[in-house]
């Protein structure tokens, strides 16, 4: 039988999924146990990287393929911003802010979002990222109470979605099928996250995203490079840079808008005071960012990438490993992991409210 001492040293190799072995990419993260058994592992990939491209350090694989899936919102947010669509139609930094969120569909949120659609000449009715119920169970109750239906302003991607909306208004391009790859919208972002990756667009995987836009497939490293230059623009066109700023600056001053109260990227940036940017996406991949200077690895800003191979639908999985590396990379405090212990190691307890085991991080990260 192997062990989790066999998957850290590499011992179970290569293979693939469908022939009943392990992706080599991933080691373990996370365990939970029962009693003093390990029940389950969950398997991860990890790259952390600063502004000049610098491997901080790694876990896993740094050069897996992967999809992005939301984490991507921030730097999809970009060619508006610097091209002048917030001046153009007015926006505020907490309607930026939920261009780049997944939020959970509340009254706030789906109000938000139509203020932005007001403001450009557009409805509701023109998203094109279908339609979901709220991820909010108050609010998602209260609509089943008073028999309203959700509408596509209560999808978690309705910001992006309006902010793509507005992208196309700004640039004159069509709205009709603005989700597709090869609209005029899509290959400018395609062309800016590119230039944020450092990457050609050739080497650009692409799918479609749960709510129908491309989604891209890249490298740990790569994507963590993105956010790394995301929170440390300096080298960057000045355009750039300030839209860079101007976007991490909506997320943290605006943190609910992108997820919701109790959710780890909220409340990650809330404990981070605008030190730290925090974006997750399906099937368990994250996004973090670390301002310049905040820890003495490196004085550039961080990026740090992480992949959950088993997708962590609930995101219980990502937001653990993530307060992990970030406590590792010394880029957090007693009192700021004080404040999101609920998200850090932590005990599982059964239906009747007796502590049964521990769900915790397994992994050290290598440092370069």
């Amino acid at each position: 039988m192997k062990t989790i001492s066999d998957f850290k040293q590499g011992n179970l190799r290569q293979g693939n999924l469908s022939q009943g072995d392990l992706y080599h990419d991933y080691l373990p993260v996370v365990e939970l146990t029962r009693g003093a058994i390990t029940e389950s592992v969950h398997l991860g990939s990890i790259a952390v990287v600063d502004a000049d491209g610098r491997l901080l350090a790694s876990y896993g694989n740094a050069d897996t393929v992967t999809f992005l899936r939301s984490s991507a919102k921030p730097i999809q947010a970009i060619s508006f911003v610097e091209d002048g669509g917030m001046e153009a139609f007015g926006f505020t930094e907490e309607e930026l802010s939920l261009i780049c969120a997944s939020h959970h569909g509340t009254d706030d949120h789906a109000k938000t979002a139509a203020s932005m659609q007001k403001k450009i000449g557009v409805s509701e009715n023109d998203l094109l990222c279908g339609v979901h119920w709220p991820s909010d169970h108050a609010t998602a109750n209260a609509m089943l109470l008073h028999n309203e239906k959700p509408t596509p302003n209560r999808h978690n991607c309705s910001g992006k979605h309006t902010g793509m909306l507005a992208n196309c208004r700004l640039h004159g391009f069509p709205i009709a099928d603005y989700i597709q790859a090869d609209h005029p919208l899509q290959q400018l972002i395609l062309k800016v996250n590119c230039e944020m990756w450092n990457m050609p667009a050739e080497e650009v995987e692409i799918g479609i995203d749960g709510c129908s836009v491309p989604v891209f497939g890249i490298s740990l490293y790569k994507a963590a490079l993105g956010f790394a230059r995301l929170c440390d623009p300096a080298d960057l066109p000045e355009r750039r840079a300030d839209a860079c700023r101007r976007i991490t600056s909506a997320m943290t001053t605006y943190p609910r808008m992108i997820a919701n109260d109790g959710s780890f990227d909220t409340e990650l940036m809330r404990a981070g005071q605008g030190r730290l940017v925090c974006k997750a996406g399906a099937e368990g991949f994250r996004n973090i960012g670390i301002m310049p200077g905040v820890t003495g690895f490196s004085g550039r800003g961080i990026g740090i990438a992480m992949k959950i191979l088993d997708g962590d639908q609930r995101g219980g999985i990502t937001s653990l490993v993530a307060m992990e590396v970030l406590r590792q990379l010394g880029a957090i405090s007693a009192g700021e992991m004080d404040q999101l212990k609920e998200f850090d190691t932590r005990p599982i307890k059964n239906w009747r409210g007796l502590e049964v085991g521990v769900i915790r991080p397994v992994f050290s990260l290598n440092m370069y």
